[in-house]
């Protein structure tokens, strides 16, 4: 289970052939079986395994690490305080919680989820490290550290760039879709918190989650969207005033239909290899609804949604990205801002007062 999407394909002449782990726990034997069992591995070894976060913020001033273990329940400053100083410390460092906070579908790993971390993994009591525990952790590792950095340049430029401003005028739109990765979860709470109830266009929204946490997920949105909220099931009708989230292990496309438009779920493999991945979704509703469709970037690593985002520019809709200063990770928005494809950058509360105010009459 990870919280990013599936590893897209590494260049082997260009990956490094070990990680370098930082192991951040208060428990002076979990720091030592984690380190055994990652030193066992034959593709990562640990640099540091410290005490407190402070001491990991002052050892990633320093030193350049490819992966962070941390716990959550610290003296001092806790995991989830610590987190985005970490993930800003870490420049690029991919952060999996192990913790026995971390359990599945819970409240803390979703938070954990929001700040930043990559992926999150439930640490056994002392004494119950055995099991499948170390190849679970190998495996989870492996994942992370073949996920790709924030290539934002791998988008090619689009023919013409797009000026991205602040002070976009939105034409009528009839359906909003947004995407989302890491920091993504912490984006859509300030954004929904925007929208009013009586906005009443549909909402789909592909977050990189695996499919677990979904119904969770949903329960949040919904909260704070004052609007329903469904796990998109194949061939879902879409509804006014309502969310609809891609599950966990398929893409999202909007067909016509009879009575207006509906889900098909698709695990077909996407361009940007993600799963669930913003492409289809982005390249599906311009197909249907043309320039009245309108698409959102918010943070998350990598590049998905840039290619469906140059398919929503060809037929005359628009797309708004988050900006960098309020993202966790600029790589998604990022792509989409440098190919010239964003109508605006802006912090995601801004992108929800904006869209807010408009829609279909």
């Amino acid at each position: 289970m990870t919280s990013q999407s599936s590893p897209l394909p590494v260049d082997p002449a260009h990956a490094p052939t070990t990680g370098r782990v930082l192991i951040v726990d208060d428990s002076v034997v979990a720091r030592s079986v984690l380190s055994r069992m990652i030193e066992g591995t034959q593709r990562f070894r640990v640099t540091a395994a410290l005490s407190e976060a402070r001491a990991a913020l002052d050892y990633l001033a320093r030193e350049t690490v490819d992966i962070i273990l941390l716990d959550i329940a610290m003296p001092g400053i806790d995991g989830l305080t610590a987190l985005p100083d970490v993930v800003t410390a870490g420049r690029g460092a991919k952060v999996l919680i192990v913790s026995s906070s971390a359990d599945e579908g819970a409240a803390t790993t979703l938070q954990a989820l929001a700040l930043g971390a990559a992926d999150t993994l439930v640490k056994p009591g002392v004494g119950a490290f055995g099991g499948r525990f170390a190849e679970v952790l190998e495996e989870r590792l492996a994942r992370l550290f073949d996920l790709p950095g924030e290539p934002v340049a791998a988008c090619p430029p689009a023919p013409a760039p797009r000026p991205a401003n602040a002070s976009v005028q939105l034409d009528a739109f009839q359906i909003v879709a947004i995407g989302a990765s890491t920091g993504g979860i912490h984006a859509l709470s300030q954004f929904f918190r925007q929208i009013p109830a009586s906005f009443q266009l549909p909402i789909l929204v592909t977050q990189h989650l695996p499919a677990s946490f979904m119904t969770y997920f949903a329960t949040q949105l919904a909260v704070l969207g004052s609007r329903p909220c469904d796990v998109a099931t194949d061939r879902m009708r879409i509804r006014p005033g309502r969310i609809v989230i891609a599950p966990g292990d398929a893409h999202i496309k909007v067909v016509r239909t009879s009575e207006g438009a509906a889900i098909r779920l698709s695990t077909e493999w996407a361009r940007s290899g993600c799963m669930p991945s913003v492409d289809p979704m982005f390249e599906s509703i311009a197909e249907v609804f043309g320039a009245r469709a309108l698409g959102v970037v918010l943070s998350g690593m990598g590049r998905d949604g840039c290619e469906g985002a140059g398919r929503m520019v060809e037929v005359g809709a628009k797309v708004l990205v988050q900006d960098q200063a309020s993202s966790v990770v600029w790589g998604m928005p990022g792509a989409v801002a440098t190919a010239g494809r964003a109508s605006a950058v802006l912090p995601p509360d801004e992108i929800g007062r904006l869209i807010g105010r408009g829609g279909a009459r």
